[in-house]
């Protein structure tokens, strides 16, 4: 996945950060990329004034991302925490926006992910999760040369992208009761906008 990040996937990552901040309106505090593998969309966000973790439960993922972190001479922006989606190692109401690219559709348990999610938001705390290539240019042209290179990987596309995984979303996300939410199914992607609403003790 390092490879291809840095190579087909590349000009995505600066994109879907510009989009999920347009989007939420979330444009500084802290911000968790959720399943950040190699950590590309974990430094794209720097381009905010964010204060990010990229978490991910693969220790080497968390070695790469490291790496990759450091060479691009952010290690004081970023924290790689090694965890799961579904036990997030943060404290409640830690994050102002949470980001995600692509690591929903490898979730062992939506339900709890989600709601794992929704306990490490602050009230007023966002989310930009799901999968997509950022706009119509890029994802044509990614879907194509990914195909070129592996005919099996349609299959995978067409599996990610088909009603069937949105439902499992959706129905993971209607159990939630802290968050509104709002979906975005357009040429930048398919997204979950939660917003966490305050909690009266």
């Amino acid at each position: 996945m390092d490879r291809i990040a840095k190579t087909i996937f590349k000009p995505i990552y600066p994109v879907i950060a510009e989009n999920a901040v347009n989007e939420t309106g979330i444009r500084e505090g802290v911000c968790i990329d959720a399943g950040s593998g190699p950590a590309s969309l974990a430094i794209a966000m720097t381009e905010y004034p964010f204060r990010i973790y990229a978490l991910d439960h693969s220790p080497l993922s968390n070695e790469i991302a490291v790496r990759n972190i450091e060479e691009a001479g952010l290690s004081g922006r970023i924290t790689v925490i090694e965890g799961d989606i579904e036990d997030i190692p943060l404290e409640s109401g830690i994050a102002d926006l949470i980001v995600s690219r692509g690591s929903i559709y490898f979730w062992k348990d939506h339900g709890k992910a989600f709601s794992e999610i929704e306990r490490v938001l602050k009230s007023g705390g966002k989310t930009y999760i799901g999968g997509g290539f950022g706009n119509a240019v890029l994802r044509d042209s990614i879907v194509s040369e990914m195909i070129r290179r592996n005919p099996k990987w349609e299959e995978k596309y067409k599996r990610n992208t088909s009603d069937d995984m949105r439902l499992k979303f959706t129905g993971a996300v209607s159990k939630l009761k802290h968050c509104n939410v709002r979906y975005i199914d357009d040429d930048t992607g398919f997204w979950i906008l939660l917003e966490k609403r305050g909690i009266l003790q």
